[in-house]
């Protein structure tokens, strides 16, 4: 089997390329042009592409041909999309566009060739204000999106499934809830939690940790149990559907904290930085993943207890 991880050099990506390796996958990745490689990639090729360069991505999906195409290239934060909102739908809107264009085009050449399967990657943020009686949220409840983020994946959600009915593509959506592991960036709360307790440790920074709000609640999932249920999906999934990917339960990101501090040798006070909260907050978000599991058998294996203390030892490093 071929894969090809666009938006491969990221977080996400390096779990899922070495997952896909595991399993005797052949794989290919790309990166921006000029962006480093941050991780150490054996028998995968990395290949600069930018997604919002249409012909770029219709030469490298003619190249390549794969039997599998995850799509993770994205703008993630939601932070950052309330301050770059243009270049969050460019990406996220834009990049998918070309990327179903080009398969769309290849599928309709002269020549046979096999469709590839293409996992397009979504995010729960696109469920937004869930009523209480809706939680835990299934596929089919209405979307309320509240940030920039979480509109633009929406949209992408959409077009995913027009392009599965109305050209025969091998498209499946998957929307995952908040995922956690090593080498995330500290843009993301646990991350910046352990980032900050490090330090804390390491005595470059005043025994403070600096937080947002507390309060919400969301699905955790380590990362390579995540990087697990997509390759599952992509390739037992149906065309045009959508599956939650999270545990199934909703933990504050009170209690999250509550992980790191536990874990911590420094003794830390905690303090809420007005900066850090957000212009709109959905207050809990938790998957039904009856649908995924259905489909794929697939369950989480990784604690988060356990999770969380290798973020931290990864920081300390």
């Amino acid at each position: 089997m071929r894969s090809l991880i666009i938006g491969g050099t990221g977080f996400v990506g390096a779990y899922l390329a070495a997952h896909l390796r595991s399993l005797g996958h052949k794989v290919a990745v790309t990166k921006m042009p000029g962006e480093a490689d941050t991780f150490v990639r054996q028998d995968a090729e990395v290949f600069a592409l930018d997604i919002l360069e249409k012909e770029a991505v219709l030469r490298l999906l003619r190249e390549w041909k794969a039997d599998f195409v995850f799509h993770l290239a994205a703008q993630s934060s939601v932070a950052l999309s309330w301050k770059k909102p243009e270049l969050t739908a460019d990406v996220n809107i834009k990049g998918s566009l070309h990327v179903l264009e080009a398969l769309r085009e290849i599928a309709a050449g002269q020549e046979p060739c096999k469709k590839a399967r293409v996992l397009l990657v979504g995010s729960g943020e696109e469920y937004g204000s869930v009523l209480p009686q809706e939680i835990p949220v299934r596929e089919t409840v209405c979307l309320r999106p509240g940030n920039i983020y979480a509109a633009s994946k929406a949209c992408q959600n959409m077009i995913g499934r027009i392009y599965a009915q109305a050209y025969g593509l091998e498209v499946i959506m998957v929307r995952p809830f908040n995922h956690i592991g090593r080498n995330q960036s500290p843009v993301f709360a646990v991350a910046d939690f352990c980032r900050q307790a490090a330090q804390i440790e390491a005595g470059r920074q005043e025994p403070v940790i600096r937080v947002g709000n507390l309060d919400v609640k969301r699905d955790f999932t380590d990362v390579r149990d995540v990087v697990r249920a997509y390759a599952m999906l992509a390739e037992c999934g149906k065309a045009g559907e959508t599956y939650n990917v999270g545990s199934g339960h909703a933990r504050s990101i009170r209690e999250m904290l509550r992980m790191v501090l536990d874990h911590s040798t420094a003794n830390i006070r905690v303090e809420v930085d007005p900066h850090r909260l957000r212009p709109v907050e959905v207050p809990v978000i938790e998957a039904d993943i009856r649908k995924m599991q259905e489909v794929t058998g697939w369950a989480p294996q990784i604690a988060l207890e356990q999770t969380v203390r290798e973020m931290l030892d990864d920081w300390r490093k």
